[in-house]
């Protein structure tokens, strides 16, 4: 055995030592969680949730950090350049695999800069209308864009948004095409809605319920195949035989390339903890989402749950020829 050996195997001896002394301490000060969309969105309010949730089971204050722009990509290369020590975190959805699609180079890769830690949510998305628009049922509205089409104004919350993903798998299942309105965030996306400004928005039910039942603008379906809990009187849009349109937004939470697995198992740990929390599943059913199983908030079904996004929703961008601006 030579001395060089043995100063390789003491080296990573220490090395290991090191990693192990510092999962152990951790964390031992305050997190930052990114959520890469402005505050008082519905993506900021579940951040906030399990942020809060988080810091009770890590022992350690947990501060959400809102760096937004250019759907999401800037606060996300955030975190990618951010050390990788688990003190800096993602919470984000599905713009963590459309991205890719939208610009041509981005300062990060979903995959091979990212920690998965697990799957929080679980949202599905409505499709609401104007309170005067001319459709009473949703037989009606089907009716109605097919006959309208470039006269219906199909508002969404930016390129590459729940919202937009939503509206493009609805023209793509109807076969109509819309006059987009893009916005800067689903809040004034959905207060020209209220105003009777726009005809249709397609987004999460975190948005859209709550206006719903006071009245401010109209239900016409659920996007997919089952009707939501929180409004069991609207039809979903399967029920008028429309097939291919079935979307549903997950947040999914993220550390830095090469954080240690100690101390990502503690991050797993929190999160699994978190989404079975009573408290923290209340707090997100009266938003109109859930959170998921703790069998789901575990690094491999956000893995999966990526790759499928990357490969469903990004192909749905590349076939409508959406990039970015």
């Amino acid at each position: 055995m030579t001395h060089r050996f043995i100063r390789t195997a003491g080296a990573l001896l220490l090395a290991v030592s090191a990693v192990q002394s510092f999962a152990q301490d951790f964390p031992n000060r305050a997190l930052t969680m990114v959520m890469p969309y402005a505050a008082g969105g519905p993506g900021d309010t579940i951040t906030r949730v399990f942020a809060g949730a988080m810091q009770k089971h890590l022992g350690q204050q947990i501060v959400v950090d809102n760096t937004a722009g250019a759907s999401g990509s800037i606060g996300t290369a955030k975190v990618a350049r951010a050390k990788p020590d688990g003190y800096t975190l993602l919470m984000i959805h599905v713009s963590h695999a459309t991205n890719t699609a939208m610009y041509k180079s981005l300062p990060y890769h979903p995959v091979d800069d990212f920690e998965p830690i697990g799957r929080a949510t679980s949202g599905p998305m409505l499709i609401a209308t104007r309170n005067d628009f001319p459709a009473k049922n949703l037989q009606e509205f089907v009716d109605h864009l097919k006959a309208n089409g470039p006269k219906v104004s199909l508002a969404h919350a930016g390129v590459g948004s729940a919202s937009h993903l939503c509206g493009l798998m609805m023209m793509n299942a109807l076969n109509v095409k819309l006059n987009e309105i893009p916005y800067k965030g689903t809040g004034p996306a959905l207060t020209d809605l209220m105003g009777g400004q726009v005809d249709v928005l397609c987004d999460q039910t975190s948005g859209t319920v709550p206006p719903v039942k006071t009245g401010k603008i109209k239900a016409m379906a659920a996007a997919g195949k089952t009707r939501l809990p929180q409004l069991p009187d609207v039809p979903a849009i399967s029920e008028a035989g429309v097939e291919g349109f079935e979307i549903n937004i997950s947040f999914g939470l993220y550390a830095p390339k090469g954080t240690p697995k100690p101390v990502l198992e503690k991050l797993t740990s929190a999160l699994q903890k978190s989404v079975t929390d009573p408290d923290v599943r209340q707090r997100l059913e009266a938003m109109g989402i859930s959170a998921v199983s703790a069998d789901l908030a575990r690094p491999e079904a956000l893995r999966a749950h990526l790759k499928n996004e990357i490969d469903t929703l990004g192909g749905l961008l590349v076939k409508a020829g959406v990039k970015a601006n």
